[in-house]
C-alpha cells in the first residue's frame, strides 16, 4: 500500500504539538524540547511498532533521535523524544520503525504516510513571539460601521459620492450605487450597542475602515490623518474605544497598506508634482496612467520599494500604524487589507519587510497588540517564510471554504470569492483532507492564532449558504470547537442573509427585538460563553475522530480537560472507542437532539438531522 495511511481517524498516531503534545508556545534558540507521539495499542498496552525516531531538520541538515516509552494508558504508547532548536523554525516528524523487512512510515502533520514525504507538513517549533493572550483567548466580531448603527445625532450632510437610504432600505449589491449607498451608521451608533457584543461574549471588536474615503466601504481612503466625519470624527472614536475598554473589550482598527484611493492627498500630489516625494509613492507611467488594484482606477497600488513612503505609513511612531495605536485611546492592532498583495508587484516582492515592520512598529508603540492579514488563499509561506511579521490570517482557505463545502445547500447558486464555479457540497473526507493539508501547512500555534470564520463583510451570508437554520448552528459548533479564534461578522449571529459580500452589508434590524432572542442568538451566545470557559477549545489539541457520510468528530485537549466535538450535516452516526475519548461526561452544548449509546467499548452518537454536541470528556491519564 502506498499513499496516505487508511482506516479509522482514531486509531492513527498522534501528535499536534499542543502542551499535550509538544511545548505549545513559543521556544528558545538553543532550548531542549521533548515532543511525545501517541500511538494507539491493542488493549494490551504493548508497542504496536519496534521503534519511533524524530527526524529534525539542523542547518537544513536532518538529525535522528531515537524516542523513549514515556508511559503507557488504556489506549496509546506515549513515546517521548528531544529536539534542539537550532533556527527560529524547526520543523520536526516521527518515523515509525515497523522491523526489518516491514519498511516504515512518517507522521506528519498531515498524517500517517508510507511513502516518503517533503518537509512541507512537518510539525514546527517557533521562536517568534506569540500573538498577545487576550487575542488567542478572544472572540472577534466585525463590524461594518455604516451598517450597524446610527447615534441619533442629526445626520451630516452627504458627501457628493454618497446615495442616501433609509435604514430598512434594500441594499443594492449591484448596478451604479454599489458601494455608495450611504446608510447613516456611526461610531458613537457602536457606542449604543456595546452592550449586544457583551452580551454575545465578544471580546475583540474589528472596525472596516474608519478614514474619510469615496464609498461606505472606506478601503479608498483620501487621508490616514483623521477619522470620517461622517462616522464622528477623532473624538467619536476615542469614544469608542474608551467605552469598549470600560468593557473589556479591545479594539482593532483596519488599514490599506496595498493601496490608497484616487481621492488620496498623496495620490493628488504625486499626480500634480512629479519631484514630489509623494511621486515614488505609487506606480506612476509618466504619461498619466498607474498601476491599481486588479485595475480599479480609484485604488492605485502603492510602491514599497520607496523608503519615505514607508516611514509615513508603517515604520515608526510616527506612520499612519504608530499614530493610531498610541495612547489609552488608540487601537489594540491592526487588520491589514490585502496583505497577501501588500509590496507585491511583478518580480518585487517587499511582502515579508513591511509585515516585519510594522510587527516592530507595533511592538514600539503598543507591545501585545495584535496583527491580523487579510489572506483569502494559502497563506503558509507568509507565516512560514515569513515569520515575524503577521501574527494572524483570516482563515478563508483553511477553515470557512472547505466549512461552506461541506453544509453548503447542494441548490446553493453561491461561489467562492471569485472561484469560477459554484460552490459544491463536497463529501466528507474531502472536507476533512482539505482542513487537515491547510492545518499542517503551519505551526501549531499559527492555528490557534488564525481568524476562523463562517463569513465577513467580502461573503454572502452563511444563513444563505448552508440553507438552513440547522445547518448554519452545526456551523457555529465547528465556529467554536475548530482551532482559531473565532471571528463574527456582525448579523450572522442573527441568521441575517446575503447574497454577495456588498448584499450581506445589510444594516442591523435593531427595532425588530425578536431578532436578538431567537434560536439563532440563543446559540451563538451559549457557544460563544462555552468557548470563554474551556480552555481545551481555546488551546487545546486537535485529533480527529472520524468522518462518516455526513458527520464529522474530533478531540480538543489539554492536560486537564477534554471535549469531543461532534457535527453532523445530516442524519447519520459517529461511533469511536470509549477508551479512546474517556468515559463521557457532561453534555456542554447540543444542537439537534443526538443519540448517545455505549456498548462495551464503543461509543455511537447519532443524529437524525443536522445538529452538534459538545461532550465533556474524562482524562485518561
Amino acid at each position: 500500500m502506498t499513499g496516505v495511511v487508511t482506516g479509522p481517524m482514531w486509531a492513527e498516531p498522534h501528535h499536534d504539538g499542543s502542551a499535550l503534545t509538544g511545548p505549545g508556545g513559543p521556544v528558545t534558540l538553543g532550548q531542549q524540547v521533548d515532543v511525545r507521539l501517541r500511538v494507539p495499542h491493542d488493549g494490551t498496552g504493548a508497542s504496536p511498532v519496534p521503534a519511533v525516531h524524530v527526524r529534525w531538520l539542523s542547518d537544513a541538515e536532518p538529525r535522528y533521535a531515537l524516542a523513549e516509552v514515556d508511559r503507557v494508558d488504556d489506549h496509546d504508547v506515549w513515546f517521548r523524544a528531544r529536539i534542539e532548536v537550532r533556527n527560529p523554525l524547526t520543523r520536526y516528524r516521527w518515523l515509525l520503525d515497523d522491523g526489518p523487512g516491514a519498511g516504515y512510515r512518517w507522521v506528519t502533520a498531515a498524517g500517517v504516510h508510507t511513502h516518503d514525504v517533503t518537509d512541507a507538513h512537518d510539525h514546527v517549533l517557533s521562536t517568534f513571539p506569540a500573538a498577545p493572550d487576550w487575542a488567542v483567548d478572544g472572540v472577534v466580531y466585525q463590524v461594518f460601521p455604516d451598517r450597524f448603527a446610527r447615534s441619533g445625532d442629526p445626520l451630516p450632510e452627504p458627501p457628493a459620492w454618497a446615495v442616501p437610504a433609509a435604514w430598512d432600505d434594500p441594499v443594492h449589491h449591484g448596478g451604479p450605487d454599489s458601494g455608495n449607498q450611504w446608510f447613516g451608521g456611526d461610531l458613537r451608533g457602536v457606542v449604543a450597542h456595546l452592550d449586544h457584543l457583551e452580551r454575545l461574549g465578544v471580546t475583540v471588536l474589528y472596525l472596516t475602515p474608519v478614514f474619510p474615503a469615496g464609498s461606505t466601504h472606506r478601503y479608498d481612503a483620501v487621508s490616514f490623518d483623521r477619522v470620517d466625519p461622517l462616522l464622528g470624527g477623532d473624538e467619536a472614536l476615542a469614544e469608542l474605544v474608551r467605552a469598549a475598554h470600560h468593557r473589556g473589550i479591545r479594539v482593532l482598527g483596519d488599514l490599506t497598506t496595498n493601496h490608497t484611493g484616487a481621492g488620496h492627498e498623496w495620490f493628488r500630489t504625486a499626480r500634480g508634482d512629479p519631484t514630489a516625494p509623494e511621486a515614488g509613492f505609487y506606480y506612476l507611467d509618466g504619461e498619466g496612467g498607474y498601476e491599481a488594484w486588479f485595475g480599479i482606477p480609484s485604488l492605485p497600488k502603492l510602491d514599497h520599494s520607496s523608503p519615505e513612503m514607508t516611514r509615513r505609513l508603517v515604520d515608526g511612531p510616527g506612520s499612519v500604524v504608530g499614530r493610531w495605536l498610541a495612547g489609552p485611546d488608540g487601537f489594540d492592532g491592526w487588520r491589514i487589507d490585502v496583505a497577501n498583495m501588500t509590496g507585491r508587484r511583478g518580480a518585487e516582492d517587499h511582502n515579508h519587510r513591511v509585515a516585519r515592520t510594522v510587527r516592530r512598529t507595533m511592538d514600539a508603540v503598543k507591545p501585545g497588540s495584535f496583527l491580523v492579514a487579510e489572506h483569502f488563499h494559502d497563506a503558509s509561506p507568509d507565516v512560514t517564510v515569513g515569520a515575524g511579521g503577521w501574527d494572524s490570517v483570516m482563515n478563508y482557505a483553511g477553515f470557512l471554504r472547505p466549512v461552506w463545502e461541506w453544509l453548503a445547500d447542494p441548490a446553493s447558486p453561491y461561489d467562492f470569492l471569485g472561484l469560477p464555479v459554484q460552490v459544491p457540497r463536497k463529501p466528507t473526507a474531502d472536507v476533512v483532507a482539505a482542513l487537515r493539508a491547510f492545518g499542517a501547512s503551519v505551526p501549531w500555534r499559527q492555528q490557534l492564532q488564525n481568524l476562523t470564520m463562517l463569513g465577513s463583510h467580502d461573503t454572502p451570508r452563511p444563513r444563505s449558504v448552508f440553507g438552513s437554520v440547522d445547518r448554519l448552528l452545526a456551523g457555529a459548533a465547528m465556529l467554536v470547537g475548530y482551532p482559531g479564534i473565532p471571528m463574527v461578522f456582525a448579523g450572522d449571529e442573527l441568521g441575517l442573509t446575503g447574497d454577495d459580500g456588498e448584499h450581506s452589508r445589510t444594516p442591523m434590524p435593531w427595532h425588530d427585538a425578536a431578532r436578538f432572542e431567537g434560536a439563532v442568538p440563543t446559540a451563538y451566545r451559549e457557544l460563544l460563553r462555552l468557548r470563554r470557559s474551556s480552555e481545551a477549545l481555546r488551546r487545546g489539541g486537535m485529533r480527529w475522530c472520524a468522518a462518516t457520510a455526513d458527520a464529522m468528530a474530533w478531540l480538543r485537549e489539554t492536560p486537564a480537560e477534554r471535549v469531543l466535538v461532534v457535527v453532523a450535516r445530516e442524519a447519520d452516526t459517529v461511533s469511536a472507542p470509549v477508551s479512546l475519548i474517556g468515559p463521557p461526561g457532561e453534555v456542554r452544548w447540543a444542537w439537534g437532539e443526538p443519540r448517545l449509546t455505549i456498548d462495551g467499548d464503543s461509543l455511537a452518537l447519532g443524529f437524525d438531522g443536522p445538529g452538534a454536541l459538545f461532550l465533556s470528556c474524562a482524562d485518561l491519564g
